[in-house]
């Protein structure tokens, strides 16, 4: 497995709770965050800003608009990516049912765990 020391993360999530505990989990890893990213908007923007991206983690809510679009660009750019979340596998689109998910909520050891390996796996 890759160690993080400084690979860069997106985290695109709506509650500033868990945006500070993912931020908090993430750099005390080694990750570099970039974000957190409350709407679909700024996490774009985000994307856009900083073309070293190792991976995201992404809510699938974000208020009243749903996180799809950040997906699907983060895909086209094939930059790996999670999904946390509470909901189930129903919610995603068929172009993303085999990402990876981690259900809220998460224990910081899984949630690590499946971030290097999807970045792992986009590696290989």
């Amino acid at each position: 497995m890759t160690t993080p020391s400084g690979q860069h993360v997106l985290i695109v999530e709506d509650d500033a709770l868990i945006a500070l505990e993912l931020e908090s989990t993430l750099s005390e890893a080694g990750y570099a965050v970039v974000g957190p990213a409350g709407s679909v908007r700024v996490a774009l923007g985000c994307l856009a800003d900083n073309g070293s991206l190792a991976g995201a983690v992404l809510d699938i809510n974000l208020g009243d608009e749903d996180v799809f679009s950040v997906a699907d660009a983060l895909s086209s750019s094939r930059i790996p990516f999670l999904f946390l979340t509470g909901h189930s596998n129903a919610v995603l689109p068929s172009r993303h049912k085999k990402r990876p998910i981690v259900r809220k909520p998460y224990l910081p050891a899984t949630l690590l765990a499946t971030l290097a390996a999807a970045i792992d796996g986009h590696d290989r």
